[in-house]
Formats: structure tokens, sequence, C-alpha cells
């Protein structure tokens, strides 16, 4: 069936396999980032899921690379609820030129000073990168300002880029982390904004085969259905392929809009969608609101008694997401 639809559409490759659109406001922020990330400190990037903060930073790394001004090191764990400060000096021992006979493997104390010594004896400014730092915990962002006083200490320069859902810059705003936030330069993506209409027709044109006539897969109205209830690349790209799909086993060309509303999901722009696409899942909601994941769950259903519903609701809207 999928081979059967790129066929139907005339199609040569999947709308998120398209090259990189480049909005006028993602290029500025780009032009900014770059420009802080050379300064060193802790430089945070947020924005929604699917906004581009994992191609920016996969940008910024290949600019730096070409540069050949910097050491490049990078945050590889997965599971950032697990990752503290030793995971990171693990990150800087292990993408660092060490020599084939240290050890990487040290106690507290013993790191920093490994560190410290390593930074005199490279003479060149750090980046490190951490993706989806939106789930690192308190101590773990505190750690970031200890480690660039580490290597301030030295003589040296690293800044720490971390980038994640808009949940990471409204940690760094509490009064408790106040040490760390101060610090932060903080910049955020707001995904296509008035370019997602562009935007559909670009990424139609750059996956249709040659010759194809990428207007006609959609009608106008269902191009412009999109554009109003889809904000970012993901989505967008997500819901084309579910289109056309849908679209191919009843021979919808071009695909109208009453096709494209059965494919949006229902809860597209419900609570839970929201609050996850800002970096709070249950998991983070449970903490926030100091609350079981039953009863989040049960909030998230509209299914909590009246007063403790509106109990949390204040407490959601402190957080300034929605």
């Amino acid at each position: 069936m999928y081979g059967e639809m790129m066929d139907f559409y005339g199609l040569s490759k999947d709308f998120d396999k398209a090259d990189f659109f480049e909005t006028d406001a993602f290029r500025q922020t780009l032009l900014n980032l770059k420009a802080a990330v050379r300064s060193g400190g802790i430089v945070a990037l947020t924005g929604i899921v699917g906004s581009g903060k994992t191609t920016a930073l996969r940008q910024i790394h290949q600019s730096l690379k070409e540069d050949g001004l910097v050491l490049l090191a990078k945050s590889l764990a997965t599971d950032k609820q697990a990752v503290n400060i030793a995971t990171l000096y693990t990150a800087l021992f292990a993408d660092l030129p060490t020599g084939k006979d240290f050890k990487p493997n040290l106690g507290t104390e013993k790191r920093e000073r490994a560190l410290q010594g390593l930074i005199r004896k490279l003479k060149k400014p750090i980046v490190l990168t951490i993706d989806d730092a939106h789930d690192l915990d308190g101590r773990t962002l505190i750690g970031l300002k200890q480690l660039v006083e580490t290597v301030q200490g030295a003589g040296g320069t690293i800044t720490i880029l971390a980038a994640g859902h808009p949940k990471l810059s409204i940690d760094l705003n509490r009064a408790s982390l106040e040490e760390v936030g101060a610090r932060t330069k903080v910049f955020q993506l707001e995904g296509l904004g008035p370019q997602r209409r562009e935007f559909i027709e670009w990424v139609l044109a750059n996956c249709c085969k040659a010759g194809a006539q990428p207007p006609a897969i959609f009608t106008e109205a269902a191009v412009e259905f999109l554009a109003e209830r889809l904000i970012t690349p993901l989505q967008i790209s997500y819901y084309l392929s579910r289109a056309l799909a849908k679209g191919v086993l009843v021979g919808a060309n071009p695909v109208d809009v009453d096709l494209v509303k059965t494919v949006l999901s229902p809860d597209l722009d419900g609570l839970e969608a929201r609050l996850a696409r800002n970096g709070y899942g249950i998991n983070a909601l449970c903490g926030h609101l100091g609350a079981r994941r039953a009863e989040v769950r049960a909030y998230l259903a509209g299914q909590l008694p009246p007063g403790r519903a509106e109990d949390f609701n204040k407490e959601i809207h402190k957080l300034g997401v929605l």
C-alpha cells in the first residue's frame, strides 16, 4: 500500500525526508544562537515538539566543526531524567582528545581536577550539547553552572548548549534555580508561524517526482485547512502522509478537505496534547502538581471533582504555556 500511495500521487520520497525548510524566524534564531554559543556559558534553545530544535543543533554542530575553532562534545544519554553531572563529565572525557592512557571513571574532585588539567593542555574553547534537556532535574541544571565555573577556573571557556521543550525555560525561571537561570541565554523557536501554507506547498513540491504537479495532490481548501490547524513541520508532514494513505484507498486525487478532516486526531488541540508539546507529559505534571498519576490522568480526562480540577487549572496556568 505504501508503494501504491507513492506512485498514485507521484511522490519520490517521504515528507519527513524533504530538504530542510528554513523560515525567516528560524534563520534569525540560528544566527543569534551561533553568536551566543561562541561567547561561552549556558545557552538554552527551546521550542515545542517538532519545531526544529534537533535540526538546529545539527546545523550549529556542523558549522562549528567546519570552523574548527572549538572542541565539540555531546551527551548521548537517552534517559535524560537519569542524567547527572557525572554523566556529562563522562561525555566530555569521551569526546575530548584525552590521550589513550586517560582513565575517565574518576570520582568527585578527581574528575574536576582532571578536566581542568585537560583544559590547560588543550587551550581551546569547548561546546557541549545536550538535547531533550527539559527532562534534566534541578540538581543537574545547577551542576551545569558549576561545570562552567570549573572550566573557567582553569582559564578555559565552555558553552553548554541545551535544547528542549519550553518546560526547560520555565524550569530555569523558577526562583529555586535562579543561580543557573539568571546566567542562561534562552532562545526560542516559534515553529512555522505565518509560513505554514508556504511550507505545505514547498514540501509537496520537494517530495514530488519531476514533472508532477504538487498543487493537484490536495485541493485549495484542504491546504488552507491544514495550514490553519497545524503549526510545526512535524505535524504537517505526519498528517499529509495520513491523508494520502487514506486517499489512495478511495482513489481521491486531489485529496479534499473532508477527507483531511477525518485523519486529524480529535484531541489535536486537547489539554493533554498541548501540555505534552511543551514538555509536560504525565511524569512532569505529577511533579508540578504534586499529584499521583491516576489523579493527573483523571484531570486530563475531565473526570476530577470541580474543586480539585480548579486547583490543577490554577497551577497549569502558572506555567504560561497555554
